[in-house]
Parts: structure tokens; C-alpha cells; sequence
């Protein structure tokens, strides 16, 4: 029997739960994603006028949206210098420093000064940091969520592979919350000067208890057991990237549209009320808290329902879903703040049955060998790819063209998705078909 597909024993001589497991994915995925939320909600917020105040405010939104791809960018170069840590030094150095990196990185922007003080130093510090904190994500990936699937019982695979996703409601509630109450507790010219700098402080000290709490399972001799019976090793190599290629590759498109639609229902919509209605901001923040809340709701649901109909067909199903909402999107964000209300839930909804399961339909496909590693490559790409560049592609066709087209932006994400899910499953079938001949 091959290990990687057998479950955790249950808790005896020191043993760990598989819902130590689930408790440490949803630690370190909150964290990630409320890290995220922090930059994201000042780039729309605070950075414009604070580090872009030489630009108009649509120029200073989308230099604050590519600062934001940035740490996109670096998360797969993170991915393989810390691999490298991880495989010379150990899981815990490479955990270690990887928070370490996104902690000084974290609370440095804190303290950035203005345009108005140090002139581009400051633009060039904001790159500088956002990509630190993307490298760092890279390499923070510590397996738990690969070890949490690998022992997820018969059956239930589905809604196991939704506890590392309810980071992102999660992260957004809470990073909404904040500057909602920063917002109405202090004035425009104090949130300007100072109250935007709290959030990154609040993220700097939930990466420190993020890290011991991760590190106190990561380290441990269970978990180490854990990881070696499944083949869970760090492994970059030219025979890893001909093994896996191809799913690699359908990998990081599979998720497209939910990646896409992440952000369309977060960070542009902020962006485009905040440029054409500010005095909806807060308002705005608000229907963002409620539809994260609508969002986790669904994302639960999704590991029900894939365990009933299987992930690949929710998965195309919602990208039809998406498709069918990319249409009718621009109108509802045309209707004022009951519109935008109403399309955030709607999209919040189905995002969380997408996003849900995202991640889980590829990373099955890996071999137990390949699984640490490609997993974290493949999320890389597909957050890359999908999400990275989405809020500010989608503002600048907005403010080019008109609202209908960043729907259509959307909807050539759900054809991206469309695509990959049916190489994704080719792929497994000619595998399949060669797997008797390779034995």
C-alpha cells in the first residue's frame, strides 16, 4: 500500500490529530491572507496619496495595483531560494526565516516616509518590501496543507481541501474590520499621517504568533514522521519539472477564475468606488465584511458538494457560473451602492464554491514525491497568473473602456479555466493509460 494515501493514526504516545493539522493550515493562511488585505486596502486607500501624490488619483491607484502585483512576481523566486533553504537547513530554518523576511518587510512599510519627504526612495522602498513580503510567502509554504489532504479520509477530500481556503474570508474580515474602525475613529488628515500604519503593525505581530504556532507542529518528531511517510520533501529539479509539467502548467490556470474573481470582488471594486464615489468607502468595507462572511459560508458548502458530484465538475461549473455573472457584473456595479452590494454577495458566492476547491483538484494529481513542492509551485503561478495583475488590468480597462470590459476580463478567465480543467483531465487519462506499462 502506498503511505502517502493512508490517514493519521488516531492521538497516542504523542501523536497529532488531523485536526492539529487543520488548525495549523488555518493559522497560517489567515495570517498570509490578512497580510494581503492589509497591503491591498492601502493600496487604494492610503498609497495613491501617500506615495504615488505626483500622479492623478486613477495613476496613483494603478501604480499602487502593479506594486501590488509585485509580490506575485516574487513569490515564485521566494518558492525556490527556500526550497533550497529547506533542503540543505531543514523545514524549521526555512519556516524561520521565510516569516522572519515577512514580518521586517511587513512593519518596514509602516514606517515608510511620504513622496512629499524622501521624493522616489519612497516608491522604490514600497517595491523593495512588497516584494520581501512576496518572496517570503514563496517560502512559507510548509506542507500542511498537501499533509492535510494526502490523510484526508475516503470521501471527505472535499471538504478537507476547504480549510486551508477559509484563510481568505477570514484575513479580509479582519482586515476590513480594522480600517473600518480606523477610519471612523480618526480624521481624514490623522488616518493619512499615521492611523494607516496600525494595520501593519497588528500583521507584524499575527506573523510572530503564526510563526510559533507553525513551527511548534512543523518541527515536531510526529510531524516529521508525518512528512516522511507521505514523501513530503522539498525537490527542485529538472526530473521534477518533467514529471510534472504538464499538470503544473494546467495548474496554474485551473484556478483562473476563482483567482480572478478573487479579486474582482475585493480589490477592484474598492478601487472603482473609491475613485467615482469616496463618500461610499466605508459603506463599502462594510458590504466587503458581509460578503467575506457570505463567501465562507459557500466555501464550506463547496467541500459538501464536491464530495457529491466531484471537484472537477464543480469546478466547471462554476466557471460557467462566472461566465454567466462577467456579463451581468458591469450593470450591477452601474446601480450605485445597492448595486454594488448585491454584486459583491453574488460573486462572493461564487467564489467561495469555486475558490473552495480551487487549489485541491490539482494538487491531487501529484505524485506523493512531487506533491510538497509542485503544490507550492503551482500556487505560485496560478496566484500569478490569475490574481496578480487582475485589479489593475481590470481598473485600466475600466477607466479605458467602460465597466463591460472588465466583465469581459472576467469572462476570459472562465474560458482560461474551461481550458485547463480539460487539459488537466487529458492529462490524467494518458497517464493513467501509461501507468501499467511503466510498472
Amino acid at each position: 500500500m502506498n503511505t502517502a494515501t493512508e490517514t493519521i493514526p488516531t492521538k497516542q504516545s504523542g501523536q497529532l490529530y488531523l485536526s492539529d493539522i487543520a488548525i495549523g493550515v488555518i493559522i497560517g493562511r489567515t495570517s498570509e491572507f490578512f497580510d494581503f488585505f492589509v497591503f491591498a486596502i492601502a493600496a487604494v486607500l492610503v498609497f495613491p496619496q501617500y506615495v504615488f501624490s505626483y500622479a492623478s488619483p486613477v495613476e496613483g491607484v494603478l501604480y499602487a495595483f502593479l506594486v501590488l502585483a509585485l509580490g506575485f512576481v516574487a513569490r515564485p523566486v521566494g518558492t525556490f531560494i527556500f526550497t533550497e533553504i529547506d533542503r540543505r537547513w531543514g523545514r524549521g530554518t526555512k519556516l524561520t526565516s521565510a516569516l522572519f523576511l515577512l514580518g521586517i518587510s511587513t512593519v518596514a512599510i509602516a514606517f515608510l516616509p511620504s513622496f512629499d519627504e524622501e521624493g522616489w526612495l519612497t516608491v522604490a522602498s514600497l517595491c523593495l518590501f512588497r516584494m520581501g513580503q512576496g518572496a517570503a510567502l514563496g517560502g512559507a509554504w510548509d506542507g500542511m496543507s498537501s499533509l492535510l489532504a494526502m490523510n484526508a479520509p475516503e470521501g471527505k477530500k472535499g471538504r478537507y481541501a476547504v480549510l486551508p481556503q477559509i484563510g481568505a474570508p477570514l484575513g479580509l474580515i479582519l482586515a476590513s474590520g480594522l480600517f473600518i474602525f480606523l477610519r471612523t475613529q480618526l480624521s481624514a488628515d490623522e488616518f493619512l499621517s499615521f492611523g494607516w500604519r496600525y494595520p501593519f503593525f497588528v500583521a507584524f505581530a499575527i506573523n510572530v504568533v503564526a510563526l510559533f504556532a507553525r513551527l511548534r507542529m512543523a518541527v515536531s518528531e510526529e510531524f516529521e514522521t508525518l512528512y516522511s511517510d507521505a514523501h513530503l520533501r522539498p525537490r527542485i529539479n529538472p526530473q521534477l519539472l518533467r514529471e510534472e509539467g504538464r499538470n503544473i502548467i494546467a495548474g496554474a490556470f485551473v484556478p483562473l477564475a476563482s483567482l480572478a474573481l478573487f479579486h474582482m470582488v475585493t480589490v477592484f471594486p474598492m478601487a472603482w468606488t473609491y475613485l467615482h464615489t469616496p463618500q461610499n468607502i466605508t459603506g463599502f468595507l462594510i458590504i466587503e465584511i458581509v460578503g467575506a462572511i457570505i463567501g465562507l459560508g459557500f466555501i464550506v458548502a463547496s467541500g459538501f458538494i464536491a464530495d457529491r458530484i466531484g471537484r472537477r465538475t464543480l469546478l466547471r461549473n462554476c466557471a460557467i457560473g462566472i461566465a454567466i455573472y462577467a456579463v451581468i457584473s458591469p450593470v450591477l456595479l452601474s446601480l450605485g451602492l445597492s448595486g454594488e452590494a448585491l454584486y459583491v454577495f453574488i460573486g462572493f458566492a461564487l467564489l467561495g464554491l469555486s475558490f473552495g476547491q480551487s487549489s485541491g483538484v490539482v494538487a491531487s494529481g501529484f505524485s506523493a514525491k512531487n506533491r510538497y513542492t509542485a503544490s507550492n509551485l503551482t500556487s505560485d503561478l496560478a496566484w500569478m497568473f490569475g490574481a496578480g495583475f487582475a485589479p489593475f488590468v481590470a481598473l485600466y480597462l475600466t477607466e479605458s473602456l467602460g465597466l463591460w470590459s472588465a466583465g469581459a476580463y472576467l469572462l476570459s478567465g472562465a474560458l482560461c479555466t474551461l481550458a485547463a480543467l480539460t487539459l488537466f483531465r487529458r492529462t490524467q487519462e494518458e497517464e493513467a493509460s501509461d501507468a501499467p506499462s511503466r510498472r
